[in-house]
């Protein structure tokens, strides 16, 4: 083994750069906090395990042995780590749209102006969405997601797209579609879940300023925070079965919306 990746060297660096790119994109992978030794090596180790089934057929104009590091192979390794880019953008939308949930009703709840630096998004953040953000990170690695998109998602990936049906007219337009419906599912996916408590925490504060109209006596702008925040900790705690399913199914219907995404390209003549 140690053999042919020394004889293929070049085709093995173009397997290794989406590798590499996909874990500096990646949420959790892509945190400051972990060593870039430990990405370049579990780069490494996924490419040695991917490598073997790879056909690099297409890529032998761009690898024959005086064409390495040519111009041509240089835009191919670019090629190849855009592609990586593109599927770590997406898994972080996925994140995204649980953190940007609990922004939504952070102001509602008091929260809003206690942000702290989030790891997993890379900036600051309110609790609630670095607190939905890591049980989200939880369900992920619990649920054996991580190991489904380095497996037989970026498997998948190496057999259906490449850096050349990606510059193609309709790979480029299916690309754009990909992109800007994932962002539109980033806010409908994020006001889901965080709609129920929104309106909750509304009638909380209609009935709050009802209250104040009645009786001015009562110091409802004290009061009526520690209420606020209590009652949302009850809802949350109330509804977190409920979202620990709908995290599962919104796993579950991004990487099926990523595997049509390798579909087109495999139906349209990837390989």
């Amino acid at each position: 083994m140690l053999e042919q990746i020394v004889w293929q060297a070049p085709f093995f660096l173009l397997v290794a750069v989406r590798c590499f790119a996909l874990i500096m994109t990646m949420p959790l992978f892509s945190m400051r906090t972990i060593s870039r030794v430990a990405k370049i090596a579990l780069t490494g180790y996924m490419a040695y395990l991917i490598f073997p089934h790879i056909d690099a057929k297409i890529y032998l104009p761009y690898i024959a042995e005086n064409a390495a590091f040519s111009l041509g192979y240089i835009l191919i390794l670019v090629g190849e780590a855009m592609i990586g880019v593109i599927t770590g953008f997406f898994v972080s939308i996925i994140f995204s749209a649980f953190s940007t949930a609990g922004q939504f009703f952070a102001f509602q709840m008091g929260f809003s102006a206690s942000e702290v630096y989030d790891a997993l998004s890379q900036v600051e953040n309110p609790l609630m969405g670095q607190f939905f953000n890591l049980i989200a990170m939880l369900i992920f690695l619990q649920g054996h997601w991580a190991q489904l998109l380095f497996g037989k998602g970026l498997a998948a990936s190496f057999e259906t797209m490449n850096a050349m049906n990606i510059v193609m007219a309709a790979g480029r337009q299916e690309i754009i579609t990909f992109l800007l419906s994932s962002l539109t599912r980033l806010f409908a996916c994020a006001f889901i879940i965080a709609l129920p408590i929104m309106g909750i925490l509304l009638l909380v504060s209609i009935t709050t300023g009802i209250l104040g109209k009645a009786a001015p006596q009562m110091n409802l702008l004290s009061e009526g925070f520690p209420v606020l925040i209590l009652l949302s900790f009850f809802i949350i705690m109330s509804l977190m079965g409920s979202l620990c399913d709908y995290f599962i199914s919104s796993f579950a219907s991004g990487f099926s919306i990523l595997d049509s995404l390798f579909a087109f390209f495999r139906s349209s003549g990837g390989q």
